[in-house]
């Protein structure tokens, strides 16, 4: 339904209006990408909630990592996480998943799409007939899968205090449950639930990120993802940290999410912990790659 083809975007042109885009999931991306051998940040195509039939002409090493996707090669069924051979004329037809919303399908070699503004990442999803130019290799057969540390609860987003925070009855926003909207997507995720009470004042546009919180008129939140917008004028009652960035691409309409205040120097602890665990993990699947070859 929605296949893109990223790496890690254009964080250097928000200064341009352009928004960072590339993968939602940029955790699960690195993983992928270890898995086949690749950089982390080696494009690949990003599979959303239904993903695409594709025809090999080349012997490709490939591999889907993220939410667990139904998938066939030919006629038989693969599992995401697990490496695979894909031989020249082959089919692989990657169906929907019943938990998550993103996986990435990561070739060895990478996809050798062209780069614009620095990235290979794609401004439109594909279209039927679509040609991605990679290169042909092989790889041993692995299988990665792992609980996370800092993923032990997926759907509790925390967050540091928003710029206009001061305007809320923020334990009204602590204290409840929302639930992703069926209209959410890349740009954001809409959430809906009891209405908060929205400061009634006119708020200057300025400066907005990905995991920027904002609430709307009608007192319903927005977290701004990967393809947001650069400036906004919504107040923001709160930020996502950096570390549960990658959660906002998992949750699907009508999965229920919590926000959670955490203070800045938690925030940071948490990142370093991710980016520790992350590195070591690469770490462990680099070695094995040298081991095989």
């Amino acid at each position: 339904m929605w296949t893109l083809i990223v790496d890690h975007g254009r964080p250097g042109t928000r200064s341009l209006g352009v928004p960072v885009g590339g993968a939602a999931d940029r955790f699960a991306l690195a993983l992928g990408n270890a898995l086949v051998g690749n950089p982390p940040d080696a494009a690949a195509l990003e599979i959303g909630s239904i993903g695409p039939t594709l025809r090999a002409d080349e012997n490709l090493a490939c591999v889907l990592y993220g939410a667990p996707f139904e998938m066939r090669l030919g006629d038989r069924a693969w599992e995401v996480g697990k490496t695979f051979a894909l031989p020249r004329g082959e089919t692989l037809r990657i169906g929907g998943t019943p938990s998550g919303m993103r996986a990435y399908l990561c070739v060895r070699g990478g996809l050798r799409t062209p780069v614009l503004l620095g990235s290979r990442s794609s401004l439109e999803p594909l279209r039927d007939g679509a040609e991605l130019p990679c290169t042909g290799g092989k790889s041993a057969v692995r299988h990665f899968r792992c609980e996370f540390a800092w993923n032990t609860e997926p759907r509790l987003l925390r967050v540091v205090e928003g710029s206009q925070v001061e305007g809320f009855a923020v334990e009204a926003f602590y204290g409840r449950a929302f639930a992703v909207s069926p209209s959410s997507n890349r740009m954001g995720l809409r959430l809906r639930g009891a209405p908060l009470t929205v400061p009634e004042r006119e708020w200057e546009s300025e400066p907005v990120c990905p995991g920027s919180v904002q609430a709307t008129r009608d007192g319903q939140c927005i977290v701004l993802g990967v393809d947001g917008q650069t400036i906004g004028g919504y107040p923001k009652i709160a930020q996502v940290i950096d570390a549960d960035l990658d959660k906002l691409a998992q949750l699907r309409p009508g999965d229920s999410v919590r926000f959670q205040r955490v203070t800045l120097e938690t925030a940071e602890a948490i990142y370093r912990a991710k980016q520790k665990e992350l590195r070591q993990w690469l770490t462990r699947l680099r070695t094995a790659e040298a081991f095989d070859s």
